[in-house]
């Protein structure tokens, strides 16, 4: 079931129009397809917010733009990394009868004996790739990590594609894995060797070729 979400064409295209969306609680985004002409939008950020909440990652909105619905998923989100709020939406408009690719994001769960026994739990693969129609694109694959001890890892090929879709990444790509722990740094006895007596020119000062070259080298840079 898909939800509505109203969304306003956007003609002025300047930074300045941008900036002044985002200050008012618009995302700016664009919404396109293989049958669609992109078109500038601009969707309020809190409705969008809520929306995403209640269709999920991966679910179907029906976007309406001008009084015409567009059943689109979100392609992509660009979130600030210091602010952390919306700046950029991508909707791609489906075709409900045709598969499509999309990624979807990898939920470990469970505890790894390994973990327990030191060792250091190595996410490698935080998405997949699916093919299905877009109704049946899963918001999440799960994986169980609850076996794995020291040394094992989960490759692709031990995930099963679900009903409705199919996983399509390498079966070798490695998903998770349990590495060992650091080994520990062990001290060298061996007894420290007196330093080298500095030479002194017949002033005193103390001559130093290496410190002079360091200098040089960096006036260079």
């Amino acid at each position: 079931m898909s939800t509505v979400l109203d969304a306003n064409t956007r003609e002025n295209l300047q930074r300045s129009e941008t900036r002044s969306l985002r200050l008012q609680g618009y995302v700016p985004a664009v919404l396109y397809g293989k049958e669609t002409k992109s078109t500038p939008v601009a969707v309020p950020s809190i409705e969008f917010i809520k929306t995403l909440r209640e269709v999920g990652r991966n679910g179907i909105i029906e976007l309406e733009v001008s009084g015409k619905k567009h059943k689109v998923i979100v392609h992509d989100m660009q979130v600030d990394p210091i602010k952390d709020h919306l700046v950029h939406i991508d909707f791609f408009e489906v075709d409900l009868k045709s598969e499509m690719e999309a990624e979807v994001a990898v939920n470990l769960v469970g505890e790894s004996p390994g973990e327990k026994d030191g060792g250091v739990l190595s996410p490698l693969l935080y998405n997949v790739t699916v093919s299905a129609l877009p109704a049946d694109i899963p918001e999440e694959i799960t994986v169980d990590i609850s076996d794995l001890q020291i040394g094992d890892s989960i490759q692709v090929a031990d995930l099963s594609s679900g009903e409705g879709y199919k996983i399509t990444n390498e079966p070798e790509e490695t998903v998770v894995t349990i590495l060992p722990p650091d080994q520990e740094v062990v001290e060298d006895d061996t007894e420290t060797e007196e330093p080298e007596l500095v030479e002194t020119d017949d002033s005193g000062q103390e001559s130093n070729e290496s410190g002079s070259e360091e200098e040089d080298a960096s006036k260079e840079e």
